[in-house]
């Protein structure tokens, strides 16, 4: 417990520094830049809404900003949501959590489906939603940002971290609750799934536990494949360029991102 919590803490350490350099001091308080405009109307072009989901020990706007703003420049109506207190408490309340804030996202643009772009916590948690609370209806997309899909191995020795960091323990490789995510078909419904890692990962390890079976509606992506100078770690992802560039791809075109794609390498 005490490794996983030392190597989360610096990591949420170096979020705050690579978030605040280039940002305003309130960065993470409120919205995600462009996010949460109930008003928005969902267009031909760009007709399904984004939900941005968090990290552990996240919220709904820390390292999300850049994301955001570029998926609303995109056209995109943008959602982001807190849950789950910081993402600690258990997994399966937070993706109710998580069904109740699609559901409202619909309610109020009218579309039928929501995409969504997940760091870490987020990219894994919301196939729980997917896979047993009714999601596989209402997401067209979800894109994995160093997603904890099969775990981290960081956490082989955690044992019970009680009430602090619940979902800590359930996202240790080999976990009860990760067995039961796993089980059988791991791309479920008629969602497509994009998962992005990076070799630096030092959060999820291996790091290509963030990738998913293979199948004809999952690509998955490793960012030194395309960018190989690119020294993206597990908190910078979800600001890096040809991550987002990749996002992009995924939630502008049918199906999952295009394997093929090559994205600008440029930070």
């Amino acid at each position: 417990m005490r490794r996983l919590l030392a190597v989360l803490t610096t990591s949420v350490l170096l979020a705050v520094a690579v978030a605040l350099a280039p940002q305003p001091a309130h960065a993470f308080v409120g919205d995600p830049v462009g996010s949460n405009d109930w008003a928005c109307a969902p267009t031909a072009a760009q007709p399904t809404p984004v939900v941005l989901v968090h990290g552990t020990f996240g919220d709904r706007r820390s390292l999300l900003d850049r994301i955001s703003w570029r998926l609303e420049q995109r056209g995109f109506c943008v959602y982001s949501l807190d849950y789950g207190s910081r993402a600690t408490g258990p997994i399966e309340e937070s993706a109710a959590q998580l069904s109740t804030f699609v559901d409202r996202v619909l309610a109020a643009t009218g579309a039928p489906k929501v995409s969504m772009v997940g760091h870490s916590q987020g990219g894994m948690m919301p196939r729980y939603y997917i896979k047993f609370l009714g999601g596989a209806d209402k997401v067209d997309d979800l894109v994995g940002l160093a997603a904890s899909n099969h775990g981290t191995s960081r956490s082989d020795s955690m044992g019970d971290s009680g009430s602090f960091c619940y979902s800590c323990t359930q996202q240790a490789a080999g976990s009860d609750f990760l067995t039961a995510l796993n089980a059988g078909d791991e791309s479920l419904g008629d969602v497509s799934y994009t998962n992005v890692v990076t070799r630096y990962d030092e959060v999820v390890v291996p790091f290509d536990s963030g990738h998913l079976a293979p199948g004809p509606g999952v690509t998955n992506v490793v960012l030194q494949d395309t960018c190989g100078l690119d020294l993206t770690e597990h908190v910078q992802i979800p600001q890096d360029g040809p991550a987002i560039a990749w996002a992009l791809d995924a939630l502008t075109r049918p199906g999952p991102a295009d394997p093929a794609f090559r994205p600008s390498c440029l930070p």
